[in-house]
């Protein structure tokens, strides 16, 4: 809902939301591996659902990125009326 005091240019940072997950992803297959080496398995399944946690969520981002710019009211338009409760 646009209140009309939204910025005009606003986006996402979906790229750096994509990268930063890529480094999550790598950090946490790292610790995944680093604690199933060293027979830890509470920690490796720890860092193995936050491994699945960075992939939905870098697959979210893609999803976002793919779909492309979504339109966006001009200047032209006015602003709605927040709802009264």
């Amino acid at each position: 809902m646009r209140t009309g005091n939204e910025p005009v240019t606003a986006r996402s940072p979906l790229r750096l939301r994509f990268w930063l997950s890529v480094w999550g992803l790598i950090w946490a297959a790292a610790g995944t591996a680093a604690f199933v080496l060293a027979g830890q398995p509470g920690w490796a399944a720890a860092c193995g659902a936050l491994l699945v946690l960075v992939s939905v969520d870098m697959a979210m981002i893609l999803r976002h990125i793919h779909q492309g710019p979504h339109y966006q009211p001009g200047r032209d338009i006015p602003p709605y009326e927040p709802p009264r409760h």
